[in-house]
């Protein structure tokens, strides 16, 4: 019988791990996304989408343009159209003129959006929280810390 050499070896299984992180990085994300989207569903009202485009705005107190709120989310501008037009129904943001500029237009959130966001902030730490009980502060920083090498390393490529 003919076996791999060595290197070729430790390179699959190297290929096997990669491989298993994805799907368990995958597998937690869903698991955590789907007790966020059936929390703010049934404490708020509020879907996971509004909640990300409300916690945009939040970290721009000055506001953002359209283009802006997609660039951060990673979606389309589409998606976010939407969401912005029944915040805004809602009293919870407000658009303004740029320089008086009609073809682009500032979104941010009223003090009523500011409050509702900060309550939904408060309950989503809560959540998450719990979800990542198990893990010590320490563990979750060194995570965190080497996702954040890994997504600098992978967007330098693109």
């Amino acid at each position: 019988m003919v076996s791999a050499p060595l290197p070729a070896r430790a390179r699959e299984a190297d290929s096997k791990a990669r491989l298993r992180l994805w799907i368990r990085l995958l597998r937690a994300s869903r698991l955590i996304e789907g007790v966020a989207r059936e929390r703010l569903k049934a404490q708020f009202n509020a879907t996971l989408p509004r909640f990300d485009v409300m916690a945009a705005l939040d970290r721009k107190p000055d506001g953002m343009l359209m283009s802006e709120i997609s660039r951060f989310l990673m979606v389309s501008n589409g998606n976010v159209t939407g969401i912005v037009d029944r915040l805004v129904g809602d009293g919870l943001a407000v658009r303004s003129q740029r320089n008086g500029d009609r073809r682009t237009s500032f979104i941010s959130l009223t003090r009523k959006g500011r409050a509702a966001f900060a309550q939904m902030a408060a309950a989503h730490e809560v959540w998450v929280n719990e979800l990542f009980g198990a893990l010590s502060a320490r563990d979750a920083e060194q995570l965190s810390a080497k996702l954040k090498s890994f997504r600098s390393d992978w967007e330098s490529e693109a």
